[in-house]
């Protein structure tokens, strides 16, 4: 469970890209467009599944975002049967590791989320894998819940490669598919283990960059 590749963006539309596994020191500015379409917003708390490489770290950024009521990890695009960490890791039953984010629309909008996950949750660019975590379990998919948000997806990701944000063509996925949650042991893993290795060489940078950089919409 780890990511190599950190892409991090300012709420003003500029990112930081970390070149260096966990490190702040080989950083570099890319312009990323706020998306140009969203999802309605209503007055409805609203779902959005997300997958990029350990739910760990993807579960820590959402949980401060302002508007987000609950963030659990768990596993998409697999069956019931086999939505169990053990055989998720088999890289065998077509899930994903992936969070499920219940928020408020009337604070913060489904392409604000996108916006987070492209820019911060995880590289959108690697195929089947996060760093040294390899295999489809750990790849870059969005579980559209909606036609609506399936739409937006789609077209912020067609906006984003035609703005050329990233140095190589987004390789995210839009998907179908449940989502199951993971075993009580991983969730909240963030806030349970701060001294993890995995937490502190990976997730932590991430979440303090997601803090100073999406301040106004951060907790």
């Amino acid at each position: 469970m780890a990511r190599s590749l950190i892409a991090f963006v300012g709420f003003a539309g500029l990112s930081i890209a970390a070149l260096s596994a966990g490190s702040a020191n080989a950083e570099r500015a890319v312009a990323i467009p706020a998306a140009k379409v969203d999802v309605p917003r209503s007055g409805k708390a609203q779902t959005a599944v997300f997958a990029g490489g350990c739910f760990w770290g993807m579960e820590a950024v959402f949980e401060h975002v302002k508007g987000v009521k609950s963030v659990t990890s768990g596993y998409a695009g697999g069956t019931a049967a086999t939505a169990t960490y053990d055989q998720v890791s088999s890289e065998t039953t077509g899930h994903a590791e992936a969070v499920k984010i219940i928020y408020d629309p009337a604070v913060v909008s489904y392409a604000t989320l996108l916006r987070v996950y492209f820019s911060v949750a995880h590289d959108p660019t690697q195929l089947n894998r996060q760093g040294p975590d390899t295999g489809p379990s750990y790849r870059s998919a969005i579980f559209a819940q909606t036609p609506q948000q399936r739409a937006v997806a789609a077209a912020y990701i067609a906006q984003l490669d035609k703005a050329h944000v990233f140095p190589a063509k987004i390789v995210t996925r839009i998907e179908q598919g449940q989502f199951f949650a993971a075993e009580d042991y991983h969730q909240n893993f963030f806030d349970r283990n701060p001294y993890h290795p995995y937490i502190v060489h990976w997730d932590k940078p991430k979440l303090a960059a997601f803090k100073a950089a999406f301040a106004p919409i951060a907790r």
